[in-house]
């Protein structure tokens, strides 16, 4: 069974506003509160680049590196997002 996905406000990223949030984009991981959304990028407060996972099961990142200020992510680059730890 084919089921589509639609354009649904409030869904998505917009549903997730205010959560601690993990982007799994093109080349790095990102993770931090998602503070804001537009139609081309998201904003994170307190953002992370995660170096190295370890267990998804654990509930800390095995390296993750805080960022010193908000950190603006494309969303064309974004391939998965969602409250992961």
């Amino acid at each position: 069974m084919r089921k589509l996905v639609e354009d649904v406000a409030g869904e998505g990223l917009e549903a997730l506003l205010g959560e601690i949030v993990t982007l799994f984009c093109l080349n790095y991981i990102y993770t931090g509160q998602l503070v804001g959304v537009n139609a081309t990028c998201v904003l994170l407060k307190n953002p992370s680049v995660v170096y190295e996972t370890g267990p998804f099961t654990d509930s800390k990142w095995k390296d993750a590196q805080p960022l010193p200020n908000q950190l603006y992510v494309m969303q064309s680059a974004i391939e998965s997002f969602g409250k992961v730890k």
